[in-house]
C-alpha cells in the first residue's frame, strides 16, 4: 500500500464495557472457581485495555501491525483497535514556522538578510510517516531551500539608473514574492504530504557589510527625485511670472533683465534655505 488509507475502527465504550465485565467478572470468580479461567479471563483483559485509542479534534492515529500499514482513523472520538497495532500519533492541525534570518544573494549579487513565515498542516498521513524520516525538520530544511532560491531569482530592490530595472522585486513587489515562494514550498513538500497554507516573507534587509552604503544610495536617489520635481515646478513658476508681468504690462524687460530675474526666481524657488530679501530703494539699474 502506497496511499493513505481512512478507517474507522469498533466502539470504544462497547469494548470498555466487555474489558470492565471481562476484568472484574474474572477477579470475583476466582475464589469460587479454583481453577486457570479466571487468570486466563484476566489475561485476556488487560490484552484488550491495549487496543484502546482516543483521536481529538484535527489529530489521527497512523497504525501499523508488525510494520505493515493498516490505515489512518482521523474521525475523533474513543475507539478500540488490535492491541498489537503500533499507534503514531500525527497532528492535522496547522502549524507556524519562522525561519532564522538567513544571508543570501538576492539576483545582482547583494547580499541580503531573509526570513520566512510559513503556516503548514499534515494533508496525508501516510507519506508524513514514511516517505520523509522526520516530516517537521523536513518542513524546516526545505523551506530554507526554497528561501534561497527565492531570493537569488529577484534582486532586492530596483537599480533603473545603473540598467537594472526588475518588473517584480523582494521589497516593493510583496504579493508576487509571496506567491512564488508559496509555490515553490509546496512542490518541496508535497513529497511529504504537507500542505502549505500561507507562505510570505517575514523579515527583509541588506546585511549588514551594506546596510550603510546601501542607505546612503537610497537617500541620494531620494534627493534627486526631490530636486528633480523642485526644479520642474521652479521652472513652471519663473514661466508664469515673466508671462504675466508681460501680459499685464506691469514692467519693461529687456532679456538682460528677464535673466537677472530667472536667475534670482530660481536660487529662491530651488535653494535649501529660507531667501533673505534686500531692498532696492533705486531705480531698476541701481
Amino acid at each position: 500500500m502506497k496511499e493513505e488509507k481512512i478507517i474507522v475502527p469498533a466502539n470504544g465504550y462497547l469494548m470498555l464495557f466487555v474489558f470492565l465485565v471481562l476484568f472484574f467478572g474474572s477477579i470475583a470468580l476466582i475464589p469460587i472457581y479454583q481453577t486457570p479461567w479466571p487468570v486466563i479471563g484476566i489475561v485476556a483483559a488487560l490484552i484488550i485495555a491495549f487496543g484502546f485509542l482516543m483521536v481529538q479534534p484535527n489529530g489521527s492515529r497512523v497504525l501499523l501491525l508488525f510494520g505493515k500499514y493498516v490505515g489512518t482513523v482521523k474521525k475523533n472520538g474513543y475507539y478500540w483497535v488490535n492491541p498489537f497495532y503500533t499507534k503514531k500519533k500525527i497532528s492535522l492541525r496547522a502549524s507556524n514556522f519562522d525561519s532564522e534570518r538567513l544571508k543570501v544573494n538576492d539576483k545582482l549579487g547583494n547580499p541580503v538578510m531573509i526570513s520566512t513565515i510559513l503556516v503548514w498542516r499534515v494533508q496525508n498521513t501516510y507519506k508524513a510517516a514514511f516517505d520523509v524520516d522526520n516530516y517537521e525538520n523536513f518542513v524546516r530544511v526545505q523551506t530554507d531551500a526554497a528561501v534561497r532560491k527565492l531570493a537569488s531569482m529577484y534582486p532586492y530592490d530596483n537599480f533603473a539608473d545603473e540598467g537594472h530595472d526588475e518588473d517584480i522585486t523582494l521589497r516593493s513587489s510583496v504579493n508576487e514574492v509571496s506567491n512564488a515562494l508559496e509555490k515553490e514550498i509546496d512542490e518541496r513538500l508535497s513529497i511529504a504530504g504537507i500542505e502549505v497554507l500561507e507562505a510570505r516573507i517575514g523579515y527583509l534587509a541588506y546585511a549588514q557589510e551594506i546596510a550603510n552604503a546601501m542607505l546612503k544610495r537610497q537617500q541620494a536617489t531620494a534627493i534627486v527625485a526631490a530636486r528633480h520635481k523642485i526644479v520642474e515646478g521652479a521652472v513652471s513658476m519663473v514661466e508664469m511670472a515673466i508671462e504675466e508681468l508681460n501680459k499685464k504690462n506691469v514692467v519693461d524687460l529687456d532679456e538682460e533683465r528677464k535673466a537677472a530675474m530667472v536667475s534670482n526666481l530660481m536660487v529662491v524657488l530651488c535653494g535649501d534655505k529660507d531667501a533673505s530679501p534686500v531692498v532696492n530703494t533705486g531705480t531698476l539699474n541701481h
